[in-house]
């Protein structure tokens, strides 16, 4: 090849590369999208909005919030999978969209290891094993032994085939060799409506949720996912502290970009979103409504969705969980 000819192909190439590497340093230049896969009014909605607040006072640029709800978080995961790798399109998430999702549908739209970057956790949200005010059971122990009395099965209200709180549960009974009826609920809060009604006899809680129905008597608590106690429920032991680590599941939100972001970006996201995790404000804000502020690295993050890709995802397929 004459010198004349590489000299071009090299000016061509650094045409196409350099305007990309410019856009990622100069990243973000204009509003950027959050998109949350359910409606507005959850806690990981309230998560995106605290975070998204403080990343736009940071970074100096908008940062909205997108609800596109529907599929169990499906659609809204889709969208920023299949979005302009360019950092103005990003994912928070959780178990539900980032891991489960695409495995119970028969249309496998994304998969996080191939379509996504892990950039950070945002925040962990301890489960809490609470019963209707009036069961006959105020420890877990009690609550087992009634548990196994054939002559009254107790019913679990779940928030959603294939959440955390049903997959435990699924667990629970695999391992004690126990059963309950599982009723299923679209979503947390007609699940906990029924155990406070009585009508359900306990649910596996995201603690921001039930905080307040278990602080007015509504419900009462008595075990809880996690390393430690909450803070919040010092008297309620851990599933660990019982003897049941493997029980141990929590609700995380993380925050996803579409493969293929520049590492410009990556980078600049993650240190931005840590340093507002890392805050005292935000962190309190957070803690208000029942979860913790629980930035990782990049790497940790990663090790996390393995871990929990392989602890809950043969639970799925062994059930034959599907989404509709």
């Amino acid at each position: 090849m004459k010198p004349l000819m590489i000299v071009s192909l090299m000016a061509a190439v650094l045409a196409l590369v350099q305007p990309a590497a410019v856009a990622a340093q100069e990243w973000p230049a204009r509003t950027v999208r959050l998109v949350v896969p359910y409606p507005p009014g959850g806690n990981v909605d309230v998560a995106a909005r605290i975070l998204a607040e403080r990343l736009q006072q940071d970074l100096g640029q908008p940062f909205i919030i997108e609800n596109r709800a529907g599929a169990g978080g499906l659609i809204g995961a889709e969208a920023v999978a299949k979005a302009e790798p360019d950092g103005y399109t990003i994912l928070i998430g959780a178990n539900g969209p980032i891991l489960f999702a695409p495995e119970m549908s028969a249309r496998r739209a994304y998969e996080w290891r191939r379509d996504f970057i892990p950039v950070t956790t945002v925040t962990l949200t301890p489960l809490v094993l609470q019963v209707r005010a009036n069961l006959a059971a105020d420890t877990f122990d009690k609550f087992l032994a009634l548990a196994r009395t054939p002559q009254a099965p107790l019913k679990m209200a779940s928030p959603g085939p294939g959440t955390t709180n049903h997959l435990i549960s699924e667990v629970m009974q695999a391992k004690l060799s126990i059963n309950w009826t599982t009723v299923q609920y679209r979503g947390n809060a007609p699940a906990t409506n029924d155990v406070i009604a009585g009508h359900m006899d306990f649910n596996l809680d995201q603690l921001s949720v039930a905080l307040p129905f278990l602080k007015d008597g509504r419900t009462r608590a008595l075990a809880i996912t996690g390393a430690q106690r909450s803070p919040d429920l010092p008297n309620v032991p851990t599933f660990t502290e019982l003897g049941y680590a493997e029980f141990d599941g929590q609700t995380f939100t993380g925050l996803m970009l579409p493969a293929r972001t520049p590492e410009a970006i990556v980078a600049r996201l993650h240190a931005a979103a840590v340093k507002a995790l890392g805050e005292p404000g935000v962190q309190a804000r957070l803690r208000a409504i029942g979860t913790l502020a629980a930035p990782m690295s990049r790497a940790d993050f990663q090790q996390y969705l393995e871990k929990e890709d392989t602890t809950w995802l043969p639970v799925i397929k062994r059930l034959e969980i599907r989404s509709n």
